[in-house]
């Protein structure tokens, strides 16, 4: 079994594809002994793995690549598969991929962990939740890296085979001339963001773009009836709501749904709805946002919930019968850009959303400033449609660029 596996091994890697990476590899390094790279389903973290092996270990010969996921795994430990290819083969760095399909493998990587201090281990795994909490005994030890879906910036340079760098957010407010006179030797940069909101997200898009929807739904379907199905052991009846949620969420506009009116729509009560909120957040197809007030106020205030991408928008529209809302769609891209990039946001009775510097307003082209008026904070008109700006204006797409 161990010949079977190497050569799948090196298989991966002579196919590899290394003209782009993602924005988490220039980071992504192995200085700790345990290090674990998590994230939803579908967003490349296979790739970004074996890219690493094959730029910065491979040559070397000392690193070894598996996914847990294999049949073999079913009457092996991986205990003893490691043991093996480090005792025997003499490799120094293993990789684990899809390591939560693995059961019981927080008790095993810690007994791995421990059995072997010469051997770097690195694992990665689609259920956040479930490497999350399962790390907490590994929480001194792992050092956990997290990847998002593409940026429209990682967007763009694949499918224009470009080199265009992130674009720091307070450059992007401060001075917006300069961040987009970088981008005027992008042709077609309105379109492009057209199509990245409907079908960009997931990197696989690149593979075959006319199976996209049907992959996305395949990453919903895994997600819920796989992943959170075997971890909390929920049967099918119950599952069903976390579909009706997703689909609920694709229907209605930006941020009106919250816990309280959830429970109410679904027929569930509070807790329950809290307890699946939870779960969808963590593994990637939702996100929440609080309110921007502190206090008891701000504890009152429920989180407002959304879809985690604008690619699910419209992948949830074959079970609905309309047309994604554009407000929907602009408000979600500016949100997942922000929290993707580790920016703060909340949702502001001011206008729609603010960070701790700023206020922002979205909307298409024609949008006014009505209603940052009388506001004396700083605060931004952010405006799809359009490829320059006026003062206080920036363009939506420009926030793409954030990592």
């Amino acid at each position: 079994m161990y010949r079977f596996i190497s050569a799948t091994y090196h298989r991966l890697i002579e196919g590899l594809d290394l003209s782009q990476t993602r924005y988490l590899y220039s980071s992504f390094n192995l200085r700790n002994r345990l290090t674990g790279l998590i994230g939803p389903r579908g967003v490349g973290k296979t790739t970004l793995l074996l890219q690493y092996i094959k730029n910065e270990l491979f040559k070397e010969g000392k690193s070894f690549y598996f996914s847990a996921d294999l049949v073999y795994f079913q009457q092996a430990t991986l205990l003893e598969f490691v043991s093996n290819l480090h005792l025997v083969e003499g490799y120094r760095i293993i990789f684990i991929d899809e390591i939560h399909k693995y059961q019981g493998w927080n008790q095993e990587l810690k007994n791995i962990y421990d059995a072997f201090p010469s051997l770097k281990i690195v694992f990665s795994g689609s259920s956040m939740l479930d490497l999350i909490e399962g790390s907490h005994d590994l929480s001194r030890r792992a050092k956990l890296y997290h990847l998002h879906g593409l940026s429209f910036r990682e967007y763009l340079n694949f499918v224009l085979n470009l080199h265009l760098k992130p674009i720091p957010f307070q450059k992007i407010l401060e001075d917006t001339s300069s961040s987009l006179s970088q981008l005027k030797d992008v042709d077609r940069i309105l379109p492009h963001f057209e199509e990245f909101l409907q079908k960009g997200y997931y990197p696989f898009v690149f593979e075959d773009p006319q199976s996209y929807y049907e992959k996305v739904s395949r990453v919903i379907d895994k997600t819920v009836f796989e992943d959170i199905a075997n971890y909390y052991n929920l049967k099918t009846p119950n599952l069903q709501y976390f579909k009706r949620l997703l689909s609920y969420l694709a229907s209605i506009p930006p941020g009106d749904l919250n816990r309280n009116n959830l429970a109410k729509s679904l027929g569930i009560d509070h807790k329950t709805v809290e307890h699946y909120v939870t779960i969808l957040a963590s593994v990637g197809l939702i996100r929440e946002m609080r309110p921007y007030e502190g206090g008891s106020p701000g504890l009152r205030k429920p989180s407002k919930i959304l879809l985690n991408n604008t690619n699910l928008i419209h992948a949830m529209q074959q079970y609905l019968g309309q047309q994604p809302s554009k407000g929907m769609e602009r408000e979600l891209f500016f949100v997942q850009s922000l929290q993707n990039a580790d920016e703060p946001i909340f949702y502001s009775k001011q206008a729609d959303y603010r960070t701790r510097q700023a206020i922002f307003e979205i909307g298409g082209k024609n949008k006014t400033r009505d209603q940052l008026r009388e506001i004396k904070e700083p605060s931004y008109l952010v405006k799809d449609d359009i490829l320059h700006s006026l003062k206080g204006e920036i363009p939506l797409f420009l926030f793409g660029f954030l990592y």
